[in-house]
């Protein structure tokens, strides 16, 4: 009888469990972030306004990560200044985004074989089409394989010689930069205006400070792991090239600065 009678309250019990999920985090609205975790303070007062606009083709799993910083830039310059299509090829039947990519004024930052370093360009041609892979470095790679059109494009280079803000997310080479650095870089560049490096890194540093505060660690590029032989895992035949790449491409650059008066 005790058996039948506990069996039972333990169903009535299971019964009156909700059925709807845990009630999630109120998200604010502007960055769609959980709002204890909301950077939006760290913004500029205004949204940018540039001259030139960016284009971001952002990899489907880029919009998966929580600590992704292209919001930061969608939400830093204002309306239209910043445009994101998704997708692993384009222009994908997309006929605004086939204009853009085709337009003369657009260019694209990639490190190809036939970029230039963005200081080379004319900034007479401007406006521009700031166009950039939004992913992981193997993501990017096979974005531009898989869009022809994107080949046929000016291509432009960052050549950088600091190291990323993004503290909290292990980059692969020492340089490297997130999504929103990049973008920064080179709209200070185009728009001749470093307040763009002075305001629209706030909200990267807001969330880094705040991850840091709650138990995160910096990380150090696989590049600099690797070389003082604290990185975890067997390093594969891929990163092994990425590596001397990279070497190769700051000797390259070393030089080259070393040989101007």
């Amino acid at each position: 009888m005790t058996d039948l009678f506990s069996e039972g309250a333990f169903w009535d019990d299971l019964a009156n469990i909700p059925a709807d999920p845990p009630k999630m985090r109120d998200k604010c609205s502007n960055c769609q972030r959980p709002v204890p975790v909301c950077w939006c303070s760290a913004l500029p007062p205004q949204p940018l306004m540039p001259k030139s606009r960016v284009i971001l083709l952002q990899h489907p799993a880029e919009e998966k990560r929580a600590l992704r910083t292209a919001p930061m830039l969608s939400v830093g310059l204002a309306p239209g200044k910043c445009l994101i299509y998704k997708g692993k090829k384009f222009p994908k039947f997309d006929s605004e985004l086939e204009d853009i990519l085709s337009a003369k004024n657009s260019i694209l930052l990639y490190p190809s074989a036939t970029s230039i370093p963005i200081e080379q360009l004319d900034l007479s041609g401007g406006p521009f089409n700031l166009i950039l892979i939004d992913g992981t470095w193997p993501q990017a790679k096979a974005i531009y394989a898989s869009s022809p059109i994107l080949h046929d494009m000016r291509q432009v280079k960052l050549v950088t010689s600091g190291n990323s803000s993004y503290v909290i997310r292990t980059q692969p080479t020492d340089g490297c930069l997130s999504t929103l650095e990049t973008a920064i870089e080179a709209l200070s560049i185009l728009e001749r205006d470093d307040s763009y490096r002075q305001q629209l890194l706030q909200p990267l540093h807001a969330l880094c400070q705040f991850q840091l505060d709650k138990g995160a660690v910096t990380h150090q590029s696989k590049e600099f792991l690797i070389k003082h032989n604290q990185y975890p895992k067997l390093i594969g035949k891929r990163l092994n090239k990425l590596l001397r790449n990279a070497d190769a491409f700051k000797d390259h650059h070393r030089e080259e600065s070393e040989e101007r008066p």
